[in-house]
């Protein structure tokens, strides 16, 4: 029989093995694995770890020079601390001399590294492909309306493990429902001439906010990858869906902050709006405002992530900050998120509507009971003089 060795896997390293994935352990992301060669080697790892021996450490003798007691530890590799990161904290066990250490990144250092490496790169390939989109030419129709697509909390780099909340959602899956649901939502508006797309944009698109897999207040989330493969998946995910779009009607980026990005999710629409500087059919409202308004005909269509003012508020402060436009649009909406689940709420003449997610449940939500809504990709048609029209649902 092949020799096996214990090894630490995280749930995504299990599943990708095959293994029936083992609740983590206390304290930690992974958990212990029995893997013969095959599979180590499938994972990257060496075949079969170095041998560890036990050598001599202290000795004590009596007056004669005869040992009396002599302590031996377990010899490990030499701890060597990476490049950019400090060392924390030393422990040493008294009675055997093992010692640990605690290390983590240098402040500003590989962060601005890795933040440099992700711009070079990005610019690099905006000077590539900046100037190629073509100006498309669209027909006037007498009963045009606006196809507002909006893919609410889609947390690319969370992972999901089946074992524990009978799921399985990961940055991949993210990507794979968006795309599925972008086109779900325009085959079902094929019945309707649309000669405008606001699409709603930010809403949690990224999990974390930084590299030590936290959100924007620090707290801690379970994540699938590197937070700057999560970003280049996001940004590839935005150009393609604007692309797509773009082939339909104009398109109006409409950007949300969050509370899970509200750095990066800025950054990311930033570096969007920048490659499509050039396409004059493609236009961004990506500041950093909680609340967006935008005119449609006689609508007045507003959006907001909902982690700050409560929905009684709402219609208020649309009448307030959206006030130049108020008595000219008869159809008053906005479009919140956050929640996961829908809801649909009129106070006085504003409709105020919460959307679906397409994201799976983690460990946290799971345990919570904040599980089942359906999981889906919203959309919704707007006639210019008659307002919201049609929902639109692609649900997995």
């Amino acid at each position: 029989m092949a020799k096996k060795t214990r090894t630490r896997l995280k749930s995504i390293q299990a599943e990708v093995l095959g293994l029936k994935v083992k609740k983590n352990d206390k304290g930690r992301d992974s958990a212990r694995y029995y893997l013969n060669e095959s599979q180590r080697i499938e994972l990257g790892l060496p075949a079969i770890p170095k041998e560890r021996r036990f050598v001599e450490m202290i000795k004590k003798f009596d007056k004669n020079d005869n040992i009396i007691s002599r302590t031996e530890k377990l010899q490990s590799e030499p701890i060597d601390v990476p490049d950019n990161f400090e060392v924390t904290q030393i422990s040493t066990n008294t009675t055997s001399g093992i010692q640990w250490i605690r290390t983590r990144p240098k402040k500003g250092v590989a962060g601005e590294n890795d933040i440099k490496e992700l711009h070079d790169k990005f610019i690099k390939e905006v000077k590539k492909y900046a100037f190629k989109y073509p100006t498309f030419k669209r027909s006037k129709s007498k009963e045009s309306h606006c196809l507002v697509f909006d893919p609410a909390d889609i947390h690319i780099g969370k992972i999901c493990s089946s074992f524990e909340t009978g799921e399985t959602y990961n940055s991949q899956i993210a990507v794979k429902r968006v795309k599925e649901g972008l086109h779900g939502i325009l085959d079902k508006s094929k019945g309707y001439k649309i000669d405008k797309i606001i699409f709603i944009a930010g809403n949690d698109i990224l999990h974390v906010d930084n590299a030590h897999s936290t959100t924007t207040s620090g707290t801690g989330q379970d994540t699938d990858q590197m937070w700057y493969d999560n970003y280049n998946m996001a940004k590839k995910l935005l150009v393609q869906i604007i692309e797509t779009l773009l082939i339909v009607a104009d398109v109006e980026v409409v950007y949300n902050p969050s509370n899970h990005d509200f750095t990066h999710g800025f950054m990311l629409l930033d570096s969007i709006s920048s490659w499509f500087h050039n396409c004059k059919q493609v236009k961004f409202n990506n500041d950093m405002s909680h609340r967006k308004y935008t005119v449609y005909g006689k609508n007045l269509i507003g959006s907001t992530h909902m982690d700050g003012a409560k929905v009684d508020k709402l219609h208020g402060l649309m009448a307030e900050e959206a006030s130049q436009f108020w008595h000219g649009c008869k159809h008053r909406y906005i479009y919140g998120h956050h929640v996961h689940h829908k809801t649909s709420k009129d106070i006085f003449s504003v409709c105020i509507e919460t959307l679906r997610s397409p994201s799976g449940t983690d460990s946290w939500h799971h345990r919570k009971g904040f599980q089942h809504a359906p999981q889906a990709i919203e959309g919704f048609i707007h006639h210019k003089e008659h307002g919201q029209i049609a929902r639109l649902t692609h649900i997995f």
